[in-house]
């Protein structure tokens, strides 16, 4: 029943000229709320097609999870019923296990670290890995660094974890790294968690500084360490039977709307970043900023998981710390 009301949803199409004579529009499913910057975002980058294209191509989204979880989108996409979608890095892990190297602790240096590789050659190649699964990757969103959240104690060292329960996304890496840190890691959807965490199925979870503001989470879990041990990003991706519909001139609008969207992203995400500490602060959460020193407890319990992987893993971890840094966007919301 869950598939026939969402095919129904999207009417058994995930593009055609249903926009007018002569148009084309793809429909992009994903599970954030419209003021989050990835959505704004993605309206900048439906507005780049509609311009560039002259109406031609259309991108109608469907935000907040019409559509289906992650992984639901995902596979509406592989059998051509959905054109595009936004999904974690860490959900593409169980398609295209080179995706596992983004739930991999402290892989990048800094903020500047990871937003060049977003750009680089290294991960465009990541990006084409998920091909073989009749999906495309187009580009990277900025998802910040992810911390603990708790209920009843702050996460300031290893121990304070010892006996939580730690919501984790459906990673394997994910799940060994909480559990390396000390913590029991608990698999639950984001959408049950703010329930989770209220009704004690949960001690915590972990994520960037927006989502924990946007999601309400600080109402019910009011300590927020910023140890920042994982960067997952966000992916946006297109299904390959769609895809192999679109004509040179459309992927290229696509591609190019798409690459801008990330850089606009980029910058919203910054300022986002800094107006969610402000507010969950405001609101009385109590929020804790770490030093570099301060994670090296964190971060030597996991470091054996950059190095005890198999070779292919292991030599894209030496590519993407080959990547050199670039400045990060400044913290505005307006596009260059």
């Amino acid at each position: 029943m869950r598939w026939v009301l969402l095919l129904a949803l999207v009417g058994g199409c995930a593009s055609g000229p249903t926009g007018g004579e002569g148009t084309r529009v793809l429909r992009l499913g994903h599970g954030l709320s419209t003021d989050h910057p990835v959505h704004l975002a993605m309206t900048a980058m439906a507005a780049h097609v509609d311009s560039a294209s002259g109406g031609s191509l259309q991108l109608a989204i469907y935000p907040s999870g019409q559509l289906g979880s992650e992984r639901e989108c995902l596979e509406l996409l592989q059998i051509g019923s959905l054109a595009m979608t936004k999904v974690s890095a860490s959900v593409l892990e169980g398609f295209a296990p080179e995706f596992a190297v983004f739930s991999l602790p402290y892989l990048f240096r800094d903020e500047a670290h990871r937003l060049a590789f977003f750009h680089s050659d290294v991960g465009a190649d990541v990006l084409d890995s998920t091909e073989p699964f009749r999906f495309r990757g187009l580009t990277y969103y900025d998802a910040g660094a992810r911390s603990y959240y708790t209920v009843e104690r702050p996460v300031r060292t290893p121990d304070d974890l010892r006996g939580l329960k730690i919501r984790v996304q459906e990673s394997p890496t994910s799940m060994r790294m909480v559990r390396a840190m000390g913590g029991s890691p608990t698999p639950i959807s984001w959408g049950e968690l703010y329930t989770a965490l209220q009704q004690g199925v949960v001690d915590g979870a972990e994520n960037n500084p927006p989502s924990y503001h946007l999601s309400r989470h600080y109402e019910v879990a009011p300590y927020f360490v910023l140890n920042e041990h994982t960067a997952v990003p966000d992916v946006l991706v297109i299904g390959a039977p769609i895809w192999d519909e679109l004509s040179e001139q459309e992927k290229r609008w696509v591609e190019e709307a798409a690459e801008a969207s990330a850089r606009l992203e980029e910058r919203l995400w910054r300022a986002s970043t800094a107006e969610a500490l402000a507010a969950v602060r405001e609101a009385g959460a109590e929020v804790i900023e770490m030093s570099a020193e301060d994670r090296v407890p964190f971060s030597d319990l996991v470091a054996a998981m950059l190095t005890e992987v198999d070779a292919p893993t292991r030599a894209l971890i030496e590519e993407i710390q080959a990547v050199e840094s670039r400045p990060a966007p400044p913290a505005s919301p307006e596009a260059e």
